[in-house]
């Protein structure tokens, strides 16, 4: 046969992307092309595929006389990486007439070492979790790639150490055996192994604790305003803790993301939301996400969990205004000459910055001079600010409360467990309202009318709070989804003066 056809496929984005490998045989001098606007690892293909065809038995293309060419498709596409070797040596053999292949229906995945063997590639899980879609039913990928593969549904997976066994497989002389897919049953996997702070270790600050617990309940935004040695990283990180565990289609969408990134380094499931926290030194691109082809940034890996800033003014200034988008619309948006990609951006903000520069602050005898003072609070632009729905004052915690045991401390098991409740009575309202939201945060302006139900009197002392500071209608709404949420920590149906009180003494302080 002169002519042969396999698949397979890659990430961009997020986006599964089915590539299509044909290979033509013709007479003549020899000659091997991999047209399809490869990159440089698959035009390195050509080496790899005829090595590992040599070593597993059968004759090189290098060694025959004939035009080999290796179109990718659908070739306005750029390919990269080493994830096509296998379907592009499996359609060779095929078209040379070695092997009987029915590619119909099949996905081959890896890259293929001088020695025949199949190694892991980055981006399996989303791949697989969108293979079904296309049409597909069965796929081949590496043996490393099995704990991440056996999360996705509704396909036969073979994992496979070496391309031979890819090909006794399909010629009938051996049987390879599925995976076994875990579905939504989490006890199959494990959690990534995390140093959670609980909430009990954390001494003073009740305020701050408080509010965690509201931003936890609602997903809102929260910043942490506070002199250094103060505890704000502590309370971060502690914060994890009382988050709920992610749902299993929750997880395996985290999960995906991970991998497409090539940081999911056991392939278990992540069932934990994700704290990513960056230096204040990173990058735009690393915070953001971007490149030549665009990649997941923090704010992306952070998907379902927190995005912890610390010294927040002091990340770029273009980092600090980029966040202005993905704070309202929960995706972020990358737009580069070769294309446009939108990632996922539905994460929890918390932000911790100190009063001034030197970190002592007015009331502490802070010796920055007024204009360096005014520059420092500046570095916070009026549309970042009104995106944070909680802003809290952390105060140095007293010497006897640091130095006592306190036994009868809050756990965050029992703060989460409140946070789950009030989480539960969301989903239940918005449910009844048939609104796609999860948490009071993500209410559009148009939904909060049909579902938040206030009282007059807490409706009132909220207008009248947004008369006399003259604060904009996001900042207005933002505080009426607060109060939401602290009503809903208390079990209240209606949004009261109390609820209404409480979520105005949040709102920023600079």
């Amino acid at each position: 046969m002169s002519i042969a056809k396999a698949y397979s496929a890659q990430l961009t984005g997020l986006h599964s992307e089915i590539v299509t490998i044909e290979v033509d045989i013709s007479n003549g001098l020899h000659s091997f092309s991999i047209v399809g606007l490869g990159d440089r690892a698959v035009e390195e293909a050509k080496d790899r595929i005829s090595a590992a065809i040599k070593n597993i038995g059968y004759v090189s293309p290098k060694q025959k006389n004939q035009k080999v060419v290796i179109s990718l498709a659908p070739a306005h596409i750029r390919k990269e990486g080493a994830s096509f070797d296998v379907a592009m040596a499996l359609a060779y053999l095929h078209a040379v007439g070695d092997i009987e292949l029915d590619g119909d229906n099949k996905l081959f995945l890896g890259e293929l070492s001088l020695e025949g063997v199949v190694r892991k590639t980055h981006g399996v899980l989303p791949i697989l979790c969108q293979a079904s879609s296309f049409g597909f039913t069965t796929v081949f990928i590496a043996k490393d790639n099995e704990r991440e593969a056996s999360l996705a549904q509704g396909l036969i997976i073979y994992a496979v150490s070496n391309i031979r066994e890819i090909i006794d497989h399909i010629m009938g002389r051996t049987c390879l055996i599925p995976l076994k897919v875990h579905g939504s049953n989490r006890s199959t996997t494990e959690k990534h192994p995390s140093q959670m702070m609980d909430m009990r270790a954390i001494r003073g600050n009740e305020t701050v604790k408080r509010a965690l617990e509201i931003a936890a309940a609602g997903a809102h935004n929260i910043l942490m305003c506070g002199p250094p040695g103060t505890g704000k990283t502590m309370l971060a990180r502690g914060f994890r803790s009382i988050l709920p565990d992610l749902s299993y289609d929750h997880a395996v969408e985290v999960t995906s993301i991970h991998s497409a990134a090539g940081i999911l380094l056991q392939g278990d499931l992540i069932s934990t939301p994700p704290f990513r926290a960056p230096h204040h030194t990173a990058s735009y691109p690393s915070i953001i996400g971007g490149g030549s082809y665009p990649r997941p940034g923090e704010i992306t890996l952070a998907h379902r969990g927190v995005l912890f800033l610390d010294e927040f003014p002091e990340f770029d200034r273009e980092v600090i205004e980029a966040l202005r988008q993905p704070l309202e619309e929960r995706t972020i948006t990358i737009s580069r000459a070769r294309g446009t990609v939108t990632f996922p951006a539905q994460c929890i903000l918390i932000a911790s910055m100190n009063p001034c520069p030197c970190g002592l602050g007015k009331d502490r005898g802070c010796s920055c001079p007024e204009h360096i003072y005014k520059a420092y609070r500046r570095r916070l632009s009026g549309p970042i600010m009104d995106r944070i729905d909680l802003w809290v004052n952390v105060t140095k915690i007293d010497y006897g409360k640091l130095a006592a045991i306190e036994p009868d401390a809050e756990t965050s098991e029992n703060i989460q467990r409140r946070v789950v409740a009030a989480r539960e009575i969301q989903r239940q309202r918005f449910r009844k309202y048939s609104i796609v939201s999860c948490y009071n945060s993500e209410l559009g302006s148009q939904d909060i009318e049909k579902c938040i139900a206030i009282e007059p009197g807490a409706r009132e002392l909220l207008r009248g709070y947004a008369e006399k500071l003259s604060i904009s209608g996001r900042a207005f709404h933002r505080t009426m989804k607060v109060a939401r949420s602290i009503a809903d920590l208390a079990g209240k149906e209606y949004i009261t003066k109390d609820c209404v009180l409480e979520a105005l003494q949040y709102r920023e302080k600079i």
